[in-house]
């Protein structure tokens, strides 16, 4: 094993001496941490099916029809962005990817927490708000992938 903290070098799980001493440590915090980005990844993933239904309350003047898209574009965009995601945890490791991809969520939840209070905002750039939030699909299957 690698004496940096960052990065392993060596990864033998069926070693007992090894599991008991250094790896059982390392995969519980890895599962832990894994398991918080997909609960962010998917929460901000589907969290536009629940939004879509208060926006006319919150004073939006979208139709029904609008406002289906809203629920339906983030899961699209999701299911899009799972092959590429995937893909990156074995190019960019494990940790690296899961911190970034977690990290980009910010963009989705700071918009819709921008764009949510303002009711003049066009359907347009509502779309575009809510295709951010299929980063959190993306995000929630590379998270399975990296478990």
């Amino acid at each position: 094993m690698s004496k940096s903290p960052t990065w392993i070098s060596d990864w033998n799980p069926e070693d007992e001496t090894f599991w008991n001493s250094t790896g059982k440590i390392i995969a519980r915090r890895n599962l832990i941490w894994s398991i918080v980005a997909e609960h962010i990844g998917f929460s901000v993933w589907l969290i536009w099916s629940i939004v879509a239904t208060k926006l006319p309350q919150a004073g939006f003047h979208y139709s029904t029809d609008e406002l289906f898209q809203l629920v339906g574009l983030p899961g699209l965009i999701g299911s899009l962005m799972r092959f590429p995601y995937t893909f990156a945890v074995t190019t960019f490791g494990g940790r690296n990817w899961t911190i970034f991809s977690a990290a980009v969520l910010f963009i989705p939840t700071l918009s819709l927490a921008y764009f949510v209070s303002h009711p003049e905002t066009p359907f347009w750039v509502m779309l575009l708000v809510c295709s951010t939030a299929g980063l959190g699909g993306g995000n929630f299957a590379s998270s399975m992938a990296n478990i």
